[in-house]
């Protein structure tokens, strides 16, 4: 069985959320979806579950860190071109998202961030994979 990852965030509004991802092109799985939570589904084996500050409250014991102002997490995403990162960076910019840091840019590696409307930081990452193999 292939191993997957559920990447699960706390949400205020999860209809916006769920607006905000969509225009970027993602899709939603309806079997693991309700009126408090969301499926986002990144690839076949990866997934951000957006559930509802309430809801989210029922899994831990811990306060729901206030994403504005601390960081709890950033979610890395690989990209197939340093256009991709660019398009997708761009389009969340332009359909709700804010800026999260400073573009990255060594050459063989590229990457650009972003906050959604939750202000969880994602980043968007793109490595030359000639020099990935150089690595090894």
């Amino acid at each position: 069985m292939t191993q997957m990852i559920f990447v699960n965030l706390p949400v205020k509004d999860l209809e916006r959320t769920k607006g905000f991802f969509g225009k970027l092109g993602f899709s939603f799985n309806p079997q693991f979806s309700d009126e408090t939570t969301a499926c986002l589904v990144i690839s076949d084996t990866i997934f951000a579950m957006l559930i509802t500050e309430p809801r989210f409250k029922e899994f831990t014991k811990k306060e729901i860190a206030d994403a504005s102002k601390t960081t709890e997490a950033i979610i890395a995403l690989s990209a197939e071109s340093r256009e991709e990162v660019d398009e997708l960076v761009d389009t969340a910019l332009a359909s709700g998202g804010s800026p999260a840091n400073e573009p990255m840019d060594h050459g063989f590696m590229y990457g650009r961030s972003f906050q959604d409307p939750d202000h969880h930081i994602w980043e968007v990452v793109w490595m030359d994979p000639a020099a990935v193999q150089s690595q090894g």
